[in-house]
């Protein structure tokens, strides 16, 4: 199946959220290139970006169970 590169950007201004995003992301492992996370304190939401390289409908199937949890945004870029 052919696969593409995408990045995944992830805001979670709900902090109870964190541990399902991560089990999302522990999930989806194996199309997971690189993950790099930032903890924004000052606004009290982490901000994720995540490449993948994997079937689009693999990344697609990640970016929306997180978009579906409570005080997360998602939005994917996928390569050409």
């Amino acid at each position: 199946m052919e696969t593409r590169v995408a990045v995944v950007a992830i805001i979670v201004e709900d902090m109870e959220s964190v541990a399902e995003v991560n089990g999302i992301l522990h999930e989806y492992a194996d199309g997971i290139i690189g993950r790099m996370g930032i903890p924004y304190r000052q606004r009290k939401m982490n901000v994720i970006s995540v490449v993948m390289d994997a079937p689009h409908d693999k990344i697609s199937a990640l970016s929306g169970k997180i978009g579906r949890l409570n005080g997360v945004s998602v939005k994917t870029v996928y390569s050409k």
